[in-house]
């Protein structure tokens, strides 16, 4: 009856899932920006307004911060399906999103108990799992997946960079260079206050881990 898929807030273009649109046809969604205490609000809002342009898309920002805001959902979910009869039927919501976007804490929070299994690390959720909610409400559990192919190169770096690939299959290098160059030219100041560096930063990405591996004592002799 209804559709949630969860985005990271910080890569929205890149932890949407393309397959999606054709498999929800013309069912009612909510996109929830997960996490969006890790990333720009400015950004946020405007990702927010883009993704309901869409017909039958709701979009909501939200953080594991503030539980209060997450539970809100389960009343949002009836407010949605206003011509449904809650109280004769069941409303059946499917779940899904990339691997380590944080569905299985938000599943924890609109349950009120731990349900879902959780950790820092993508493709905990193994299998399907079938979930009641308050107001009558069953949630469909998907384990995260990602698409066959990830386009453009970019897309596969932002994953890679936010944890949602396994370790075993990136190159740590590779990874670090993308971000260090993303946020040089987008927040460099996030990069001076973290680790302290001197301004003006570097040219190079490379120069910049130098840079970070000095003030963290992470260069090894020669």
């Amino acid at each position: 009856d209804l559709v949630i898929e969860v985005l990271d807030a910080r890569i929205p273009f890149s932890s949407e899932n393309p397959l999606v649109p054709a498999l929800r046809g013309a069912t009612p969604a909510i996109k929830i920006l997960n996490k969006s205490d890790l990333a720009d609000p400015a950004v946020t809002q405007r990702w927010m307004r883009h993704l309901e342009r869409t017909p039958g898309v709701t979009a909501v920002a939200l953080t594991q911060k503030h539980p209060g805001e997450v539970s809100g959902l389960l009343n949002l979910i009836p407010e949605l399906l206003k011509h449904r009869n809650l109280e004769k039927r069941t409303v059946r919501v499917l779940i899904l999103g990339i691997p380590n976007v944080g569905k299985s804490t938000l599943i924890n929070t609109l349950a009120g108990r731990a349900i879902a299994k959780t950790g820092n690390e993508p493709a905990i959720t193994k299998m399907l799992q079938r979930i009641q909610l308050p107001n009558n409400i069953v949630l469909l559990d998907t384990p995260g997946f990602l698409w066959p192919k990830l386009s453009p190169e970019e897309c596969g770096y932002r994953l890679a960079t936010t944890g949602a690939i396994k370790d075993t299959v990136i190159e740590f290098d590779e990874v670090a260079m993308f971000a260090i160059d993303f946020l040089r030219a987008a927040y460099p100041e996030a990069l001076v206050n973290r680790y302290q560096l001197q301004e003006p930063l570097p040219a190079s990405a490379v120069e910049i881990m130098d840079a970070i591996g000095a003030r963290r004592g992470c260069l090894r002799r020669g």
